[in-house]
């Protein structure tokens, strides 16, 4: 009896170990495969592992980590010091004008070189043009709205900001968990790709599910919905009170521009921005004669390209220095 105990002991810890070497045999594979970083989910992954961190503010969820570079997606992403893309900040000019974009991963300029991203070329303008202005991108992936106006009044308020420009894009309005995943999605490609396999290709991700998500999203009395809006009207009174100009830039969602689905979601926008005083420009009319794919990052990626980033700087410019 105890020799059959010890065969079936060592039956299921073969079986265990093998499964385990199989599994590291397919995470090795894995990883040489996605090496050329053209895999969108592992580099976005890999964002999160190698430029973030938890915040203990559980209504950010995440935060940059500060002077920290990573290439992502064959691009080199720098974090300065104040947690922001771009070079260091050093607040020695006190008669410029200070523009801080807050955004999620388009602001930041996902997949794009830094001297391409909006915020570099708004800046490159504004160098040739002799204006004193300094543009700071705090554009940071996966934020809404709640985020970004978040980490405005607990980290970046003393910037002292003279102009602060929302970018908002069509999911800005939906919650957001927390996160971080468990041990496995936190370390391993595998458990990520099964993950995301599950979750996207298993259910519904069609064209028209995704647009009775938004119209959920965008339900006068949804969750997500009356947050995004509260914390717009904040940003919105804590400028008027330090005469700060604020700007809302609409940003479509690229995958479908010909046969655009989400128009009604920037008539709500502009409909809020006008309510509370936010200056308001769509960029869907600036990019919507263009074939979609032509703006994207790399296939499989919608983020805008290094083109459409031009596009928008090109939009985005003359709003808020009133030129034509």
């Amino acid at each position: 009896m105890k020799n059959k105990y010890v065969e079936i002991f060592l039956s299921v810890l073969l079986s265990i170990v093998s499964a385990t070497v199989m599994l590291l045999i397919a995470e090795g594979i894995l990883r040489l495969k996605n090496s050329s970083m053209k895999n969108y989910d592992i580099e976005m992954w890999r964002y999160s592992k190698e430029l973030k961190k938890r915040s203990d503010n559980n209504i950010l969820g995440h935060e940059h980590l500060r002077s920290k570079c990573a290439i992502l997606q064959s691009v080199e992403i720098c974090i300065n010091n104040i947690g922001l893309r771009g070079k260091d900040f050093i607040d020695n000019e006190k008669n410029k004008r200070k523009i801080l974009f807050l955004g999620s991963s388009i602001t930041l300029g996902w997949g794009v070189e830094e001297e391409k991203t909006l915020t570099s070329l708004i800046q490159q303008k504004c160098m040739e043009k002799n204006i004193q202005a300094e543009i700071l991108n705090a554009g940071i992936g996966n934020y809404n709205t709640v985020r970004y106006v978040e980490r405005f009044f607990t980290i970046l308020k003393n910037i002292e900001p003279t102009d602060i420009i929302i970018q908002y894009f069509v999911n800005d309005a939906e919650k957001l968990s927390q996160g971080g995943g468990n041990f496995l999605l936190r370390n391993f490609q595998l458990a990520v790709t099964s993950w995301i396999f599950i979750n996207r290709y298993l259910k519904k991700t069609g064209e028209s599910s995704l647009l009775q998500h938004y119209e959920q999203v965008y339900d006068k009395d949804a969750d997500g919905f009356l947050a995004m809006k509260k914390a717009l009207k904040k940003l919105s009174d804590y400028a008027k009170n330090n005469n700060i100009n604020i700007f809302l830039v609409m940003t479509p969602d690229i995958h479908n521009l010909q046969d655009y689905p989400f128009v009604f979601i920037h008539n709500n926008m502009k409909t809020i921005a006008s309510d509370y005083g936010y200056k308001y420009l769509d960029l869907l009319p600036f990019l919507s004669n263009i074939d979609a794919k032509k703006l994207w990052a790399m296939p499989g990626d919608p983020h805008p390209n290094e083109m459409g980033h031009q596009i928008m700087a090109d939009a985005i410019f003359p709003l808020i220095f009133k030129t034509k």
